[in-house]
């Protein structure tokens, strides 16, 4: 246990990636690594860090007091409904294209009216059974969006609107869909540096997307903030076992066999002769629909193939990890257990649940109790002064280059 108000901080974030022009599969494709975007200076948006670690310590609100509470909390508190006003895009994510059956992603763009290309992009990611509708997605682009950010919403495959347009289930091991999803974004805006945020299960394929990256950058990423993400999927079903995490099991289940059912009604032809009845565990349908259906023999080898905790020393490139000591669904043991590189860094705070942080304003001084919302935008706006400084240096150094040689050139006239 951490003391009151206290954040624990892993590692500190070291260099970033080697450019390189190398490709590299991972999941269901191929992606090639690109250098990074240049990010030009927006004033606006910049806004000094020397404050982070303090405002990063998380202080649960007086009366929403632990690990179950928080997560509830922040699924069921007041919420308002936000219209739609994005702009779709399918984003074919199979060797096979769409036209032949292959399977396609959905993006949700939110773009306010006076952003440019070349200013940053943030891509969010949900969690497992969420989708581009989840609460903490509408509400994270509407806030980012209104700072002036490009925001894309990503559906996974059979999820939300990808429903329409996926065969494939998604799974713990789909890293080069968000991979398909970052290439997309840098073919539509090349000049625009990307960040990418991820909810559970979506910060786990961030993280394992960058293991397999290595050195090379996909498309324009720069950096990657995973929230609340399950790196130990045998830890997690480990917490599924017992009695506290059981009621979060048929949650999950409930959730999961209505993607299924919708998909079996969807493509008959993927549907068993016998529609069997509702799994009790989420371990069931991984055994016997999902792990199959993603070319795994089993959830034991689905488990020990997509886990990320194991490949956390591998990412060469900046991302932050986000979790809570009293998360009653992802354990946070394996972040300590687990070695990782030096890009790596991970906070863990004293409580927050998973994805809950209903914070004390009293002490985080935040505009409202959505502690969470606010360290994702400080992470965010952090990301676009540290382009922004790179950029200007590499403004100066090729300023200096084109100097010295047209002094050169002179001197050989």
């Amino acid at each position: 246990m951490l003391p009151p108000g206290a954040s624990l901080r892993v590692n500190a974030i070291g260099a970033g990636p080697r450019q390189c022009g190398s490709a590299f599969a991972g999941g269901y494709g191929r992606f090639t690594a690109c250098v990074p975007a240049k990010l030009p200076p927006s004033p606006r948006r910049l806004r000094a860090m020397d404050d982070r670690p303090q405002r990063w310590n998380f202080r649960p609100h007086p009366l929403l007091r632990g690990g179950h509470v928080q997560t509830f909390a922040g699924i069921y508190l007041p919420r308002r409904d936000r219209p739609y006003a994005a702009t779709r895009h399918l984003v074919p994510c199979d060797a096979t294209p769409p036209h032949d059956g292959g399977d396609q992603l959905v993006l949700h763009e939110d773009r306010p009216a006076a952003w440019r290309e070349g200013e940053p992009v943030v891509l969010l990611i949900h969690g497992f059974a969420g989708c581009y509708a989840s609460t903490y997605m509408t509400r994270m682009a509407e806030r980012l969006v209104q700072r002036g950010y490009c925001v894309f919403r990503m559906d996974m495959r059979g999820c939300g609107e990808g429903r329409h347009v996926a065969r494939k289930p998604t799974h713990c091991g789909a890293y080069a869909d968000v991979g398909a999803a970052v290439r997309f974004i840098a073919g539509r805006y090349p000049d625009s540096p990307a960040m990418a945020v991820g909810f559970s299960l979506g910060g786990a394929l961030c993280l394992g997307l960058l293991a397999d990256a290595g050195p090379c950058r996909v498309g324009n990423l720069q950096r990657v903030l995973a929230v609340c993400p399950p790196i130990d999927l045998f830890d997690v079903e480990r917490r599924f076992e017992q009695r506290g995490g059981r009621p979060y099991d048929k949650f999950f289940v409930k959730l999961i066999w209505k993607q299924i059912l919708d998909r079996w009604q969807r493509y008959p032809e993927l549907a068993p002769a016998t529609i069997p009845p509702r799994p009790k565990r989420l371990k069931q349908i991984d055994e016997t629909i999902v792990a199959p259906a993603a070319g795994y023999a089993g959830a034991h080898d689905y488990y020990a193939n997509t886990q990320v905790g194991p490949r956390l020393i591998e990412i060469e490139q900046p991302a932050t990890i986000i979790a809570s000591a009293d998360d009653p669904i992802v354990p946070t043991a394996p972040l300590l257990a687990y070695p990782r590189g030096e890009s790596v860094e991970v906070i863990i705070a004293e409580g927050g649940g998973h994805l809950g942080f209903i914070g004390d304003t009293r002490v985080t001084l935040d505009p409202d109790y959505r502690w969470l919302d606010w360290r994702i935008i400080d992470w965010v706006e952090g990301v676009a002064l540290n382009g922004a400084a790179t950029h200007q240096s590499e403004l100066t150094e090729s300023t200096d280059d084109s100097a010295a040689v047209a002094a050169g050139e002179t001197a050989g006239a």
